[in-house]
Order: structure tokens, then C-alpha cells, then sequence
């Protein structure tokens, strides 16, 4: 099997980003310096050559796909299993808000492990197998070819954790940069981690880590 890469890029930054809401399925608006992060990334990105984009289908990924592919002239397709975990009633809250209005379900979140299922949500486990199933589709359908994938920090953190073949309990010890370029390959039956949280285009613009 010819070798598959997929170059996976965090939305640019957000409102909520900037005032610590938890998105998940839930939306806002990339901020001033997302759209500047992203048309940096989409300059980056003109001397690149791909043959297929996806897109989670969550407006911030969307916007964040516009502004890059412009110059190269992207036509992204959405793929709904990019989206960020459905945190159910924990959506759209602040940590401490989730303390005061879901402290029973933002304890669990916390310390009951990947099995916990927000109401309403995804478990750690559901979503990390959505996300594994999703990138072994793209590279099944893509074989040889460069393919890139507009998503979010969650989707890149069980990624990471799938390639890298570590534990979903494992504390996590690397970035998920806003508008970052992260490469993976697959070759044969295995994935290998290429380059992680490039942000060289960035050029003195902050990027959060995800939450």
C-alpha cells in the first residue's frame, strides 16, 4: 500500500478559545487573531500541493478551511465525523460554570475516565474511536495521496494518542496549537507521526493550546 499523508489543522482561534468555553458541538466565532492565524497558514499552505481537503462541518472549522484554501483555491468537502466530542450538558460552559451548574457530571468528567459519557455527550472512548474510524477512512479512500483534514484540538488529541498507540488515561504532554500544521502517514498497516504543532507561519502570532 502506498504511503498516505494526512495533514491535520486546528481551527483558528476563537472567542470562546479566548474566554475558556468548552465547545465542543457548540460554536462561536473565530476571534480577530483566528483570521489573521488562518490566512497566515493559508499563505503557508499556497506552495503545498494536496489532492483532497475535508472539513468538520462546525462553523469554526468551516470559516478556519475558507480562509486557508482561498489562495490555493480549496474546494473542502465536510465531513461530520471531524467534528469536535459532543460534550452534551457541559457545552458552552466555562470550567467554573461547569462547577456550579453540572458539578455531578464535571466531577465525573474529570476522574471517572474515558468511559464517561456526559449526559447528553460522547465518552472519551466513543469519541476516540469515531476519530480513528475517520482517519483510516480518509487513508483507505486516499491511498498514495496527500489529503488534509480541518478540524479541532479534540479530534488531534485522539489522533496523537492513536498513532503514537497511547493510553487514553495517559496525561497528555503535547500541544494542540490553534491553526497548526500536524502530519501523519500511514504506511502498510502502520501510522507514523511526521511533524507536530508547526506553527513557523505564524510569525510572532500567539496560538492557545487546546483546553
Amino acid at each position: 500500500m502506498p504511503k498516505t499523508e494526512i495533514i491535520l489543522i486546528r481551527h483558528g482561534e476563537t472567542e470562546w478559545n479566548l474566554s475558556g468555553r468548552w465547545q465542543g458541538h457548540a460554536d462561536s466565532a473565530l476571534s480577530p487573531r483566528g483570521i489573521a492565524q488562518a490566512q497566515a497558514l493559508g499563505e503557508r499552505m499556497k506552495g503545498e500541493e494536496v489532492d483532497m481537503v475535508y472539513v468538520s462541518d462546525l462553523e469554526r472549522a468551516l470559516h478556519t478551511s475558507r480562509l486557508v484554501g482561498n489562495p490555493s483555491g480549496w474546494q473542502p468537502l465536510p465531513m461530520p465525523a471531524l467534528r469536535e466530542r459532543d460534550l452534551g450538558v457541559l457545552e458552552g460552559l466555562t470550567t467554573d460554570e461547569m462547577r456550579e451548574s453540572q458539578p455531578r457530571a464535571f466531577q465525573s468528567f474529570m476522574e471517572d475516565g474515558p468511559s464517561y459519557q456526559p449526559p447528553g455527550g460522547e465518552s472519551f472512548q466513543q469519541f476516540f474511536d469515531r476519530c480513528s474510524l475517520a482517519i483510516e477512512t480518509l487513508a483507505n479512500e486516499h491511498p498514495g495521496q496527500k489529503v488534509v483534514a480541518v478540524t479541532h484540538g479534540g479530534v488531534l488529541g485522539a489522533v496523537f494518542r492513536k498513532v503514537l498507540k497511547l493510553s487514553l488515561e495517559a496525561e497528555r504532554n503535547f500541544l494542540l496549537l490553534n491553526c497548526s500544521i500536524n502530519r501523519i502517514q500511514k504506511s502498510q498497516v502502520n501510522w507514523n507521526l511526521v511533524s507536530w504543532g508547526d506553527v513557523a507561519h505564524l510569525q510572532g502570532l500567539d496560538s492557545l493550546d487546546d483546553s
